[in-house]
């Protein structure tokens, strides 16, 4: 018998100038999908507001798309955690601003997880046919699962969020967040499909014709639906129209310990409500209907505090108009984060408690085990807020104006549920201080605007420290505060009483896109199986 000895150099062993370059090939090309992951989630942050670079959230899906097409459920969980952390990372710093770095990479690290498990669910659909409708769905059901847990959700980064400038923002009428994000992803998805059908049929000369129509559509029909949806978008008034006033009073200084300044921002208030009644008395201003103060504007119980309730009575007294207070009540030894309808002849006549209130912020979770980890957290929040359980829908001069106070803003059910009792208008009193010059206050503007567009109503947003607003029912902003300033918006703005489709379906649509996804899903699993008992046979 003949025993050949293998060649030296052969195929068996590189040579030894070579070898570093194959492994620093090998680990490039192990790097390269989880740096494009990461910074297509930067790519995606880019888009949202204070940009208005919305776009940027198409090629952003594409690459995420590139990056899991074809991959192990194993590997698309670790590549979208990366792509969520790119995106959620640097669009939540806001969240660190007062309380230092841990809470902020704390809240990162655990939203992403929720994107880290679309990415897999993506990464094990993208095999079938017509995967960016089924990966789109997926998505969704990420936002879906992430605005109710953990601690009654988060919905902050939602897709639509970043749309507020784009085209597509009309789909808001149509099905609210869930079938605005989900056009957005299909997009994106659908881009990057039709650019690799594109070179492969370049590179091979055949073309996938089924392949190739469900690419162009999941481009085409998200766009298409929107120009279609266009007629939703409305600014006429239905109910006539308010001139209302939109009043920042500012703070004395931003941060946490803002609330320690109680009385202070009580009389900035007071003070600027004079300023206007003077303005209108002189002719320069037109006499508002109503008058909208921000959150915390009286963080002084004017329930128990007289001297509070007099410097309230008098600012209202003064414009002869109601006011809607910002307060902080304590009732039956709980506290609540309200706003109180208050009358210039009767005082306060009604109230709404915020339903959904803030998670470390307006009450402590876990406090015993928080408190062991880090004593401040529990200083800072010394008394958790009660929640409120029931709509808040003012009647001010005739006019039903609906309460959504700041964190509110984000939660679809939370403005809906105003609407559907009745609201014609929209009030989102904030207060944005304890962020200083953050983006958060823009973002929260953004969601503002959307939310408009949703249920077709003009949207007021009077926050202490900026940025105040006015938003027509068509999402365009037609006055605005800086930050830090005491100013004073009036305007006659449309009531509608009408509801859009959005309005009307409710969740529906969300659970329609949930099915999808968990058919898209079911049907991958299954794929799997079958193909593994194929090869085992």
């Amino acid at each position: 018998m003949t025993v050949t000895a293998p060649s030296v150099g052969g195929p068996d062993r590189l040579e030894p100038e070579t070898a570093p370059r194959a492994r620093a090939a090998r680990l490039g090309r192990r790097l390269l999908p989880a740096a494009a992951a990461a910074l297509s989630g930067v790519l995606l942050y880019v888009s949202f507001p204070p940009r208005t670079l919305w776009w940027l959230a198409l090629p952003a899906f594409a690459v995420l798309g590139a990056v899991l097409r074809g991959r192990s459920w194993k590997a698309g969980l670790g590549l979208g955690y990366l792509f969520g952390l790119g995106f959620l990372l640097p669009l939540l710093v806001w969240t660190g601003v007062e309380v230092g770095p841990g809470p902020w990479l704390a809240l990162a690290a655990i939203e992403a997880v929720f994107v880290a498990l679309v990415g897999a669910g993506v990464a094990a659909v993208s095999r079938l046919p017509g995967w960016p409708v089924w990966a789109a769905a997926l998505w969704t059901a990420g936002e879906a699962a992430r605005a109710r847990v953990p601690f009654e959700g988060f919905p902050w980064g939602k897709i639509a969020f970043g749309q507020a400038d784009g085209v597509f923002l009309p789909l808001a009428a149509v099905g609210g967040t869930p079938v605005l994000g989900f056009a957005v992803v299909l997009c994106g998805f659908g881009l990057y499909e039709a650019v690799r059908l594109a070179v492969a049929a370049r590179r091979t000369r055949t073309v996938r014709r089924g392949a190739a129509a469900v690419a162009l559509l999941s481009v085409a029909v998200p766009v298409a639906a929107a120009v279609a949806a266009r007629p939703l978008v409305s600014a006429r008034a239905e109910d006539g129209y308010r001139t209302v006033a939109v009043v920042q009073g500012n703070v004395p200084r931003a941060g946490l310990d803002f609330n320690a300044q109680r009385r202070a921002v009580l009389d900035h208030h007071v003070r600027e409500t004079e300023r206007l009644a003077a303005e209108v008395e002189a002719g320069r201003v037109a006499r508002p209907d109503l008058v909208l103060w921000p959150e915390n504007s009286s963080d002084i119980d004017p329930f128990t505090n007289p001297d509070a309730r007099a410097v309230i009575d008098r600012a209202a007294r003064a414009v002869d108009a109601p006011i809607s207070v910002g307060g902080v009540v304590e009732r039956d030894g709980r506290l609540y984060n309200e706003q109180i309808l208050w009358d210039p002849d009767k005082g306060p006549v009604d109230t709404y408690d915020k339903r959904q209130i803030q998670p470390f912020g307006e009450y402590l979770p876990l406090r015993s085990l928080i408190g062991a980890i880090n004593g401040e957290w529990t200083s800072m929040v010394r008394q958790d807020f009660s929640r409120g359980h029931e709509p808040g829908v003012f009647t001010m001069d005739g006019a039903r104006i609906g309460l959504v106070t700041c964190y509110e803003a984000a939660f679809d059910w939370a403005v809906r549920s105003e609407v559907t009792d009745g609201a014609q208008l929209i009030s989102v009193p904030s207060n944005n201080a304890t962020f200083d010059r953050s983006e958060m206050t823009y973002q929260q503007l953004a969601m503002s605007r959307v939310r408009a567009v949703e249920h077709s109503r003009t949207v007021t947003v009077p926050v202490t420290s900026g940025v105040s607003a006015v938003i027509l029912p068509d999402g365009t902003i037609t006055q605005r505060t800086g930050m830090f300033v005491a100013d004073t918006l009036v305007q006659k703005v449309p009531l509608r009483s009408s509801r859009t489709p959005a309005t009307r379906l409710g969740t529906a649509p969300e659970i329609a896109l949930l099915l999808v996804a968990a058919g898209g899903l079911g049907w991958a699993v299954g794929a799997g199986v079958r193909g593994r008992r194929a090869g085992a046979g």
